[in-house]
C-alpha cells in the first residue's frame, strides 16, 4: 500500500475542516515524526500556547499559521543527512559503486543507497525516500514511469549502455558453452 505524503495530506486535512487538520497534525506530531509542540513551536515560529489552542480545539489556524506549520513539519522531515539522491537499485548494481557523492555544478550532493529485490520493493522505497527527504530519485527503467506518478521530485532512468553490450556478450558465452 502507498503512503500519501504527509504534507499533502495535513494539506487535505486543512481544507476538509478545523478537526481533521488537528487530528492529522497530532499524528504526524505524536507517531510520524515524534516531536514535541515546543520543537514544532521553535521550528515554525508560533508560540506554544497557540500550538495547544489549536491542537485542542479552541482555535482555528490563520492561513499565515497554516503556512509556518506546513514550512517547520517539511523541515522536520528533511533533517538529518541534508540533501541526497535516492538511488533505487539491485544489490548487484549497487556493489558496483564507488562513490557515495557527486559532484554535479559545482555542488555535492549525497547519494543514499535502496536496494531492492522486486517491482514492488522499488515503489516501496521511492516513497520512503521520497518521505526521507529525497531532492531526485536514480532508478531502472521497468519501474520509473510508475515513480515518476508516485512521487513529488524529479526522477531519473537508469540507461545502461556498455554494460547493455557486455551483458549480450556474457549471455552469448554462456548459450554457446
Amino acid at each position: 500500500m502507498v503512503q500519501i505524503d504527509p504534507i499533502d495530506h495535513l494539506m487535505r486535512a486543512a481544507i476538509t475542516s478545523d478537526e481533521e487538520f488537528v487530528r492529522v497534525l497530532d499524528e504526524l506530531l505524536r507517531h510520524d515524526l515524534r516531536i514535541s509542540i515546543r520543537e514544532l513551536s521553535e521550528k515554525s515560529g508560533i508560540a506554544q500556547s497557540s500550538l495547544y489552542k489549536i491542537l485542542h480545539g479552541k482555535r482555528s489556524p490563520n492561513l499565515s499559521t497554516l503556512r509556518a506549520i506546513i514550512h517547520a513539519i517539511r523541515q522536520f522531515y528533511r533533517t538529518g543527512e541534508g540533501e541526497f539522491i535516492g538511488l533505487i537499485v539491485a544489490r548487484p548494481v549497487l556493489e558496483t559503486i564507488e562513490e557515495r557523492t557527486a559532484d554535479v555544478d559545482s555542488h555535492r550532493v549525497k547519494i543514499r543507497e535502496y536496494p531492492v529485490h522486486t517491482m514492488e520493493d522499488a515503489i516501496v522505497a521511492a516513497v520512503r525516500a521520497e518521505r526521507e527527504g529525497a531532492v531526485a530519485i536514480v532508478c531502472a527503467p521497468i519501474v520509473s514511469s510508475v515513480i515518476e506518478q508516485l512521487v513529488h521530485i524529479p526522477v531519473a532512468t537508469i540507461i545502461p549502455r556498455e554494460s547493455v553490450q557486455r551483458a549480450i556478450e556474457l549471455a552469448a558465452r554462456k548459450a554457446w558453452l
